[in-house]
């Protein structure tokens, strides 16, 4: 017991000098809470339905965004779009596109997610201008979305970035929840998301809005908040009202929005002027839309340039099957190409040999050829396929008497009875040991 006195005395003691050295110091003083409605960069708006909060940011023209030309945006052509709409979107000059981007309650969408701050920006003479519709509460969405709606009668395009798949349906919802009609009906709309992953997904492990804002822009952001943390965010707002947590969060949304339209002067035009592209991975992700879009001529061009610029393995021997098989679409000698598959180890090898087959028993008679073609793919691959088109040209050689019908046994030496010897073009071994 008394041991237990004496460590009570020794801790009052120690509470007693650490009393006495604070006890001349200045009290903290806790920071004065700042509702969002004082910023002095914004303003409540009021209409018929409420109010919300909203606010505007000017990007200067003469001030670059990493690699881009902000001031440049205004000059982009009317006909920009095009190549990636399909041609939907043509003769809609720059100022008419409407660049938007939302924050959310949630990342997995549904009737129970709100977008709490909605950014549209549009190109101007003097910049680019980003305006944020932010709802301080739940019961100013109707208010907010009202806004949005009158805003957005100044744009015939729509340009976002996973636009299609998230913010249009998740607005959309929103506006029908308050018994409205989305606004989206009239608008043309190009998610960049799409032709971004086409241009850059064989370069870049990732085609998500920062990545491409670091590894193609250049642009490496201080101060940022990551995405999955703005709901949490808005919700911790929602219980005490200091707008300086929400700093982060509108800053984000902005530049998000600056990063589009900068993006979206890049991928348009590098499917247009594919001759300005010169990295091979880029230009084989452009070949490879334009043999999706049926452009076969233009494809393998552009699929040849990017052999030739230089592809990593993993990209080369897909590049040189789909320029094999546009050369042979197009009536074009295709045997080079294929002889340089089937040569190494590749996933395209044993189609290679299995084109070449083909080559040989119907368009180049060449049976022995043909069947020595097809026991090699057998040699790395068996399929039915490949064993019908064996058992079928053995039977073609012994009709022409070259080895006797009953000798049919896969690398048995058909024409080896016949005394015959097939010689492969020099840079196919006949088997090489894997």
């Amino acid at each position: 017991m008394g041991n237990l006195d004496d460590q009570l005395a020794s801790l009052r003691q120690r509470i007693a000098l650490i009393d006495a050295k604070y006890a001349d110091a200045v009290p903290m003083v806790r920071a004065k809470r700042c509702r969002i409605e004082e910023w002095a960069d914004g303003a409540v708006i009021e209409n018929e339905f409420g109010a919300h909060y909203q606010t505007e940011r000017l990007f200067a023209g003469h001030k670059p965004h990493g690699s881009a030309d902000v001031g440049a945006l205004c000059e982009l052509s009317d006909t920009l779009l095009d190549v990636l709409s399909d041609g939907e979107i043509s003769g809609v000059g720059p100022e008419r596109w409407a660049f938007l981007d939302t924050e959310t309650t949630g990342l997995a969408g549904g009737s129970g997610t709100y977008p709490f701050l909605i950014g549209v920006g549009r190109i101007t003479r003097d910049g680019f201008r980003v305006k944020q519709f932010f709802m301080r509460e739940f019961a100013e969405e109707r208010s907010q979305l009202a806004a949005l709606e009158r805003h957005l009668q100044d744009f015939d395009v729509l340009v976002t970035y996973n636009g299609k798949s998230y913010d249009q349906p998740l607005l959309e919802t929103r506006f029908r929840m308050n018994r409205t009609k989305p606004p989206f009906g009239r608008m043309r709309h190009l998610d960049l998301l799409h032709g971004a992953r086409r241009l850059w997904k064989l370069r870049l492990e990732s085609c998500k809005l920062i990545q491409l804002e670091q590894q193609i822009l250049g642009v490496n952001r201080e101060g940022d908040l990551p995405g999955h943390l703005i709901p949490l965010v808005y919700f911790d707002y929602l219980r005490d009202q200091e707008a300086a947590r929400l700093v982060p969060v509108f800053h984000h949304n902005a530049i998000d929005i600056l990063t589009l339209a900068c993006l979206t002067a890049i991928v348009p035009a590098a499917f247009r002027h594919t001759e300005r592209v010169t990295r091979g991975e880029e230009l084989a992700g452009i070949a490879r839309w334009l043999m999706n879009s049926g452009e076969s001529a233009e494809a393998l061009e552009v699929m040849r340039r990017a052999v030739d610029a230089g592809l990593p393995d993993r990209l080369l021997f897909r590049a040189l099957w789909d320029a094999a098989c546009l050369e042979k679409k197009l009536g074009l000698e295709a045997l080079r190409t294929w002889k340089e598959l089937a040569g190494c180890r590749n996933d395209y090898r044993v189609c290679a040999l299995e084109e070449l087959a083909k080559h040989y028993e119907h368009k180049e008679p060449n049976l022995p050829l043909a069947w020595q073609f097809t026991l090699q793919a057998l040699s790395f691959e068996s399929s039915e396929e490949l064993i019908r088109r064996r058992e079928r040209l053995e039977r073609k050689l012994a009709k022409k008497t070259l080895f006797p019908s009953n000798s049919g046994r896969a690398g048995a030496g058909p024409l080896a009875a016949a005394g015959e010897t097939i010689l492969l073009s020099p840079s196919l071994p006949a088997k090489e040991t894997e």
